[in-house]
């Protein structure tokens, strides 16, 4: 992901046509910006609040209505607090430099907290991880897939079981891809295998990212996260949620405030009716802990996190 040189266009990697094809996608307008990520050519919530900061700097390069881009990037997916913050961190400085800033402070974030949550690793670990929240989803490193690259370098790491991530599969497509450049055995599963080897003693931590985590720690992810964290706390597995201070939404008090994102049904099924909510909310009391650039937060959340 980044902004031209001459600051024609803010490119982006195409998510949606991996692992079968490299594609990248030229926005040179705020309005093309805010379609891809709605479209899911950008997707995971730093990833996309870096995408919408390099398209409010497009915007000012052209001249165009500030005010007015801000509003479409900001519509262009609800749940994920880092596309707001990073909107309004662009406000008083809209320039390419503060963008690209933006961007490296967002990798350097993923890099530390990758190293503080390697920590809850042990010698052996067999993790499962739900969803994308590698480099891709990130702009850089990787916030939970980072943490399994941190374990990994330190030999703590057997092999990771990846959730399919229905309905758009991007377990099955995107972070077994990284994990297969990232050199780290793994096995991609349906969604619904994982209380089945829970059961069978193949998992000892299931490891997330989050799109939003609300003061109390109740956190936002892709759908299907809210069930992992249920089988977990029966079966005794910790879940850990990795994700930047950024992803941090201390104005809203706990997960009751965070807006689900709906999406086209038609991703499901165009046959039938259907119902598509993108995203789930975790209770704090279902996590074991929440990891930042910052260290390892322990319950409660509403004391650790400040």
């Amino acid at each position: 992901m980044r902004l031209e040189e001459d600051g024609a266009a803010v490119v982006l990697l195409d998510q949606r046509r991996l692992p079968d094809e490299v594609v990248e996608v030229r926005c040179t307008t705020a309005a093309e910006v805010a379609d891809a990520i709605r479209s899911m050519v950008v997707r995971g919530a730093p990833a996309i609040g870096i995408a919408a900061a390099y398209g409010v700097a497009l915007t000012a390069l052209r001249g165009d209505d500030l005010a007015a881009a801000e509003r479409v990037l900001a519509a262009s997916r609800p749940t994920a607090v880092n596309l707001p913050w990073a909107i309004a961190r662009m406000r008083e400085e809209p320039t390419p430099e503060r963008a690209r800033a933006l961007h490296e402070e967002e990798v350097e974030r993923c890099r530390r907290m990758a190293a503080h949550a390697a920590e809850l690793f042990q010698p052996g670990t067999r993790a499962l991880t739900h969803c994308n929240a590698g480099g891709l989803a990130t702009g850089g490193y990787g916030s939970a897939v980072g943490a399994l690259r941190a374990a990994a370098e330190r030999g703590l790491l057997e092999r990771v079981l990846v959730d399919e991530t229905r309905p758009l599969l991007q377990g099955a497509r995107l972070t077994a891809w990284e994990l297969e450049q990232a050199g780290i055995p793994h096995a991609v599963i349906a969604d619904s295998a994982a209380g089945s080897l829970m059961a069978r003693g193949e998992v000892d931590l299931v490891v997330t990212g989050a799109d939003r985590i609300a003061a109390n720690g109740d956190t936002a992810n892709k759908i299907g996260t809210y069930s992992l964290a249920v089988l977990a706390a029966h079966h005794e597995i910790p879940l850990y949620v990795v994700a930047p201070s950024s992803t941090l939404d201390r104005e809203t008090p706990d997960g009751s405030g965070i807006p689900i994102e709906e999406r086209d049904p038609a991703e499901i099924t165009t046959r039938f009716a259907a119902q598509n909510p993108a995203f789930d909310v975790t209770p704090a009391g279902l996590i074991a802990a929440i990891v930042t650039e910052d260290g390892v937060h322990r319950p409660p959340y509403a004391e650790s996190l400040k």
